[in-house]
């Protein structure tokens, strides 16, 4: 992360999981500090994804809704069976 400013912020925690940061960073080889700001990276990064995976399917959803086109299970299976089987082939064409 690239950034020209940081500004300091404060939380809360327990003591026991205080003292648990603190064990893993030493383990770690690095500073409790390191290995909070690695954690609140890694949990931003997974719960955009998260919304972002969460927003396509109701776009996806909403797409169906208005227009009725769709693949069936059997034509997605067999499409994703095919790539599997390292097959390069063309999905399945939708329809009504």
């Amino acid at each position: 992360m690239t950034t020209s400013t940081t500004r300091s912020t404060t939380i809360k925690i327990d003591l026991d999981t205080k003292e648990r940061v603190r064990r893993l960073a030493e383990t770690r080889h690095r500073s409790p500090h390191w290995l909070i700001l690695e954690a609140i990276r890694q949990y931003i990064d997974r719960e955009e994804k998260r919304e972002a995976f969460r927003q396509d399917g109701i776009r996806a959803w909403n797409e169906y809704q208005a227009t009725g086109l769709h693949v069936t299970m059997e034509e997605a299976d067999d499409w994703l069976a095919k790539l599997a089987a390292g097959q390069d082939v063309e999905p399945p064409e939708c329809h009504v």
